[in-house]
C-alpha cells in the first residue's frame, strides 16, 4: 500500500512510518497540515494517516479541504483527543476511522488494512456478513432472501453498507442519505432506521447498532 502519514511529532512518526515501511508498505511523511494537504492532493495513496492537532493546518482542516477537493482517499485520525464530541467531528469532517493515541501498533495496522479493503463507489455489489445489495438492479438480500426496501431506505442501508464497522452520525446521515445540509429537527433518521432494523430481521438492532449519544454502526463481519 502507498500510505500518507501527516504527523508532527517525530518520534511517533517514525515509530509509524517505520512499523509500517518493515510490513512492506511505501510510506510518505508530512509534518505539517499544508504539507501533508499538497502531497494528498499530488500523488494516489490508499490510505491517509493523520494527526488532529497539526502546525499550519489541522487534521479536520486538511481533510475538509481533501473532500471538497472530491478526494475520497480513505483518512484514519490519530490523535490523543479521545471526547465523544472530538470523534464526531473528526467523522462528520470527512474521516473514516479514528484511533487515539497511545495505541497498539497491530490495531493501527488492522485498522489501515481494513480502510484499504473497504468497498468502493464503481463497485456495483457491497457485501456485508450475509446482507448483500445489487447497486445496478437497486436490490438487497440476506442469506440470499430478497429484502424489499423503498428507495430511501436502500440509500440508507447502502450508506451504512459502505462505512460497515465505523460509527456514522445522525448529521451524516441526514446529509448523505436525505442530503439536508443544515440543521433540522426531524425524527426521518430514527424512523426509517426503524423500519430498516424490522425488515433485515429479527436481529436488525444487534447488526445495526446504535452507538449512544453519537450514532450509529453496521457490525462488520
Amino acid at each position: 500500500m502507498n500510505i500518507l502519514l501527516v504527523e508532527d511529532d517525530p518520534e511517533v512518526a517514525l515509530h509509524v512510518a517505520g512499523g509500517l515501511e518493515a510490513r512492506g508498505h511505501n510510506v510518505e511523511r508530512a509534518a505539517d497540515g499544508l504539507d501533508g494537504f499538497v502531497k494528498a492532493t499530488g500523488a494516489t495513496h490508499d490510505v491517509i494517516i493523520m494527526d488532529r492537532m497539526l502546525p499550519v493546518l489541522d487534521g479536520l482542516t486538511v481533510v475538509k479541504r481533501l473532500r471538497g477537493q472530491n478526494i475520497r482517499t480513505p483518512v484514519l485520525y490519530l490523535t490523543t483527543m479521545d471526547a465523544i464530541e472530538d470523534r464526531v467531528d473528526g467523522l462528520e469532517a470527512g474521516g473514516d476511522d479514528y484511533l487515539v493515541k497511545p495505541f497498539a501498533f497491530e490495531e493501527l495496522l488492522a485498522r489501515v488494512r481494513a480502510l484499504a479493503r473497504r468497498p468502493t463507489d464503481d463497485k456495483t455489489k457491497l457485501v456485508v456478513g450475509d446482507l448483500e445489495i445489487d447497486l445496478l438492479a437497486r436490490k438487497a438480500t440476506r442469506g440470499g432472501k430478497p429484502i424489499e426496501l423503498f428507495p430511501q431506505e436502500f440509500k440508507l442501508l447502502e450508506y451504512l453498507m459502505r462505512n460497515a464497522g465505523r460509527l456514522v452520525t445522525r448529521t451524516m446521515l441526514l446529509e448523505k442519505v436525505w442530503d439536508l445540509h443544515f440543521a433540522v429537527n426531524t425524527s426521518v433518521v430514527e424512523s426509517h432506521m426503524s423500519r430498516l432494523r424490522s425488515k433485515i430481521g429479527p436481529d436488525g438492532a444487534d447488526l445495526i447498532q446504535t452507538v449512544r449519544g453519537a450514532g450509529y454502526m453496521l457490525r462488520a463481519a
